[in-house]
C-alpha cells in the first residue's frame, strides 16, 4: 500500500506516498540515521545489486529526490534495473478537479529514468486511494435533464456574422476583447457537433489573465441556488488554461486545463448575485476552441440514475487508463492495473469500506466486481504488448486474502481479462513468520503467472516505540529477513515466473513509514547517510547465492 496526500499541487514535491495500513503519505521530518556496519559478516559489499542476478531489481523513487538529490539518484542508477514511481503516475497526481490531465511531472520522471537506462514499471492505474476524489465524486451527484433551460443561450455560438474579428458582431451576445500586452485573435470555426464555435488564438499571453477575454451576456440567477456551468473545450497545447469567471459585483472562477480532444467540463457554482456575467479568460498562449456553454439550474430535472452514474464513472476510469497507457506505450512495458482490490480479512472485493472523502473513491461501488475486468480490458486495448499485473498487500500474513486474490484473478481471466502477473507488496517486519512467506510464494507460483515482489520493506520497529533506535542485533535480524525473502522467492518461484524484486524506497529517512506516518522506522537498505546497511549486504548475498 502506498498512500500519498497533496497539500497544494503535489505536496511541494517532497518524498512520500500513503495508504491505510501500509500507506505512503508525505510530510514528516527525517529520522535519525541508524548505525551502520558489522554483524552480518558479508563477504562482498562492492558488487552492484543488478549485476548479481538476472532477476530485475528495482527501487520505488520519489520525484523530487530523484530529480534533485544526486546521491539518491546515483544509488538508484547504479544498483537497479527498474524503477516505479511512488506517486507521480497515480490518478491524484495527474487528474485535475475539472477532469483534465497534467502529465508534465510524470513525463519528466519517465524521461529522467529512461535517460539513465532504467526501465519504468507503471504504477498504478486503478486504486481506491491517491485519486482526485473531488472530480470522481462530482460524477456521481447532480441532476440529469438535457431539456432543462439553458440560462445562457448565446453559449452555443451559433449566431453572429463573419469568420474573424473582435467586438460583438462575430458572436451574438459576446464582447471579444484583447487588451494590455496580449496579442491574439478570435475566429468562428466548426464546433463540437455544431456549425460554429469560438476559437481564441493567444499568440502572446497578457500580464493579466483577463487581458484576452470573451465577455458573455448577463444571466439570471437566484442567490444561494446551485447551477451547473458546462462547456466543451479543446486546445492546441498541453498545460494551457481557459478560465471561467462568473462576475458582476462578486467574483467566482473555475480553471480548465483542456487537452487536444473535445471534452466537456462542468463547474458547479452557488450563485452569489442575481445578475452575473460569464466571462472566458485566456491566460496562456495557444489555440483554444469553446462550444456548447450551458448554465442549468440544478434544482430542475431528475437525479442521476445509477446507470447514468455508472456510465460516467466507467468513462472516467477508461479515459485515465487509456491516456496513461497510450502515452507511455513502448516506454512503460508493464503496469499495475488494479491495486489492492481485496479487503483484509474477508476476501471480498473492496467497495466503500471506509471514508469516501479526500482522495478515496471505490470504483466497485458503482461498477460492481467487474470494474477490474474493465480496467484490464482498457489497458490491454491501449497497449496489447504491455504486461499487466494485479497488486496487493498482506498476502504473506492473511491466507484468506491470498486465496481470495488468486480466485478473483482466475475469475477475471475466465471472463477475458489479460492478467500476466501478480504483485505481492511485502510491507513486512522482522517478526513476520517465515511460514507465511513460504505459503504465499508457493500458492502464487501455482498460478503460473509472473510474480513480482513489488513494494518490499522490512520494519524494525513494528511496535512503533517512540524514540526507537536500532541495535546491532536488530539490524542483523532485519538483514536476515531480507535474505530469507530473496531465498524463498528463488526457491518457490520458477525462473520463468520471476518478474523481479522492488524495494519500496532507497534510504531510511525517505521511507513512507517516516515521511507519512512520522514513525521511528528504519525499513530500507541504506541508512540516513546513504551507507549500505547489513540489510543491503544480506540482500546482495542472497541474490548472488541464488543467481
Amino acid at each position: 500500500m502506498h498512500r500519498h496526500i497533496k497539500t497544494s499541487f503535489f505536496i511541494a514535491l517532497t518524498a512520500g506516498i500513503a495508504a491505510g495500513l501500509f500507506s505512503c503519505k508525505k510530510e514528516a521530518g527525517p529520522a535519525p540515521a541508524p548505525p551502520s556496519g558489522g554483524g552480518v559478516n558479508p563477504t562482498d559489499t562492492a558488487t552492484i545489486l543488478k549485476n548479481a542476478t538476472a532477476v530485475p531489481i528495482g527501487f520505488a523513487i520519489d520525484y523530487a529526490l530523484f530529480k534533485n538529490n544526486a546521491t539518491y539518484r546515483n544509488i538508484v542508477v547504479r544498483e537497479a534495473d527498474q524503477v516505479v514511481f511512488t506517486y507521480h503516475m497515480k490518478h491524484g497526481a495527474i487528474v485535475k478537479d475539472d477532469g483534465s490531465m497534467d502529465f508534465s511531472q510524470a513525463d519528466e520522471l519517465v524521461n529522467l529514468s529512461t535517460a539513465a537506462g532504467l526501465e519504468v514499471f507503471g504504477h498504478t492505474l486503478v486504486w481506491h486511494e491517491n485519486q482526485n476524489g473531488n472530480y470522481l465524486r462530482s460524477l456521481t451527484v447532480g441532476n440529469s435533464n438535457p431539456n432543462a433551460t439553458n440560462l445562457l443561450p448565446s453559449g452555443n455560438f451559433e449566431t453572429g456574422s463573419g469568420t474573424s474579428g473582435t467586438g460583438s458582431s462575430l458572436f451574438t451576445g459576446w464582447n471579444l476583447l484583447i487588451g494590455g500586452n496580449a496579442v491574439g485573435s478570435y475566429a468562428a470555426v466548426t464546433g463540437n457537433n455544431s456549425s460554429r464555435a469560438l476559437e481564441a488564438t493567444v499568440t502572446t499571453a497578457g500580464a493579466n489573465a483577463y487581458d484576452m477575454q470573451a465577455i458573455g451576456s448577463t444571466w439570471t440567477a437566484t442567490v444561494g441556488q446551485q447551477y451547473a456551468v458546462s462547456v466543451d473545450v479543446k486546445a492546441s497545447v498541453n498545460g494551457g488554461r481557459v478560465r471561467l469567471v462568473n462576475q458582476n459585483n462578486q467574483y467566482q472562477q473555475f480553471d480548465i486545463t483542456p487537452t487536444a480532444s473535445w471534452a466537456t467540463y462542468t463547474w458547479t457554482l452557488t450563485a452569489q448575485e442575481t445578475a452575473p456575467v460569464l466571462r472566458l479568460n485566456f491566460p496562456n498562449a495557444g489555440v483554444y476552441t469553446i462550444d456548447n456553454i450551458r448554465i442549468v439550474d440544478l434544482s430542475t430535472g431528475t437525479p442521476l440514475t445509477p446507470a447514468e452514474i455508472a456510465t460516467a464513472v466507467d468513462t472516467a476510469m477508461s479515459r485515465f487508463i487509456r491516456n496513461s497507457v497510450t502515452r507511455y506505450k513502448g516506454r512503460v512495458k508493464a503496469w499495475d492495473v488494479v491495486n489492492e482490490t481485496v479487503l483484509d480479512g474477508t476476501g471480498v472485493v473492496r467497495t466503500n469500506t471506509g471514508s469516501t472523502t479526500g482522495d478515496r473513491f471505490y470504483y466497485a461501488q458503482y461498477l460492481g466486481r467487474n470494474y477490474a475486468l474493465k480496467a484490464f480490458q482498457y489497458a490491454q486495448a491501449a497497449d496489447p504488448s504491455a504486461l499487466l499485473f494485479i497488486n496487493d498487500y498482506n498476502l504473506e500474513s492473511d491466507n484468506r486474502k491470498l486465496d481470495s486474490l488468486i480466485a478473483y484473478t482466475n475469475e477475471l481471466k475466465v471472463k477475458g481479462a489479460k492478467i500476466d502477473g501478480i504483485g505481492t507488496q511485502m510491507h513486512i517486519s522482522i517478526n513476520t513468520p517465515q511460514t507465511g512467506i513460504d505459503n504465499m510464494f508457493q500458492k502464487l507460483a501455482a498460478t503460473g503467472l509472473k510474480i513480482k515482489v513489488s513494494e518490499l520493506d522490512i520494519r524494525m520497529n513494528p511496535g512503533n516505540i517512540v524514540g526507537f533506535t536500532p541495535t546491532q542485533a536488530l539490524l542483523d535480524q532485519q538483514a536476515s529477513v531480507y535474505k530469507y525473502v530473496v531465498d524463498a522467492y528463488f526457491k518457490y518461484i520458477p525462473a520463468a515466473q520471476r518478474y523481479g524484486i522492488t524495494v519500496w524506497g532507497v534510504a531510511d529517512p525517505d521511507s513512507w513509514y517516516v515521511t507519512t506516518q512520522n514513525r521511528a522506522e528504519f525499513a530500507l537498505l541504506f541508512d540516513g547517510g546513504y551507507n549500505k546497511k547489513p540489510a543491503f549486504t544480506s540482500f546482495l548475498q542472497a541474490l548472488k547465492t541464488n543467481k
